[in-house]
């Protein structure tokens, strides 16, 4: 069957493909980090961990990974191992001090060194964690076992293409029109052209991420600069 000849079953399958997306998007955001939590929650025992789970949010525990892969482990090296701004860590490891999970200690002969730990909890947050690596790469695992070799290079090719393909794609004159408006219009609204550069650069960088980083752009924007 040509291309032509199959254009009504091919445009349905189209159709189908765009709401598993919709589905798979929707599966790995919200309703997949709530699995992961219910599934470290169901294993936990100690009802400090238990509680900590319920409001941790993804960057929290990778900050906790962070420091139990690598304590003593000082903010610099966290920041530069997860691509977290360091305000971040800092808001994030103070939080986590505070709640019992991570202690820092300042060195003897350097006290604006500080070195981050995991306390017990700490450190039952942490092997939980890794469990659930561990657990889902199984299930991963045994999930795609189920296709031949043929279809996992389909897969793998059909997955790679995805991650480096926009949906939005807009025209380069137009983002670049739009960009001009932005940098035209700032002094208007009380911004100075410098600022409105800076905005459309900015725009122009997030215009690229997925959505799974647009999230957690979002979340570190927040942390860094909007949280108390």
């Amino acid at each position: 069957m040509n291309r032509k000849a199959g254009g009504g079953e091919r445009e349905l399958l189209i159709a189908k493909m765009m709401d598993h997306v919709a589905a798979m998007q929707k599966r790995f955001q919200a309703e997949g980090e709530d699995e992961e939590r219910r599934w470290m929650m169901a294993n936990a025992s100690d009802a400090a961990v238990i509680d900590f789970l319920k409001e941790a949010t993804v960057l929290t525990l990778h900050v906790v990974d962070a420091i139990g892969e690598a304590e003593p482990v000082n903010g610099i090296t966290i920041s530069k191992r997860f691509g977290i701004p360091r305000g971040s860590v800092s808001k994030i490891t103070r939080r986590l001090t505070e709640q019992g999970v991570v202690q820092a200690e300042s060195l003897p002969d350097n006290k604006k060194e500080v070195l981050f730990r995991l306390t017990s909890s700490g450190t039952q947050i942490y092997l939980l964690h890794q469990k659930l690596h561990a657990h889902m790469d199984r299930n991963i695992r045994e999930f795609l076992g189920r296709f031949d070799l043929e279809q996992m290079r389909f897969l793998e090719r059909c997955m790679k293409e995805t991650a480096e393909t926009s949906w939005v794609r807009p025209e380069t004159g137009d983002i670049e029109k739009k960009e001009e408006q932005i940098v035209h219009d700032a002094p208007v609204e009380g911004i100075e052209s410098s600022q409105a550069e800076e905005i459309a650069e900015i725009t122009a960088m997030l215009r690229q991420l997925d959505a799974r980083k647009l999230r957690k752009a979002k979340e570190l924007l927040r942390i860094a600069w909007f949280d108390d």
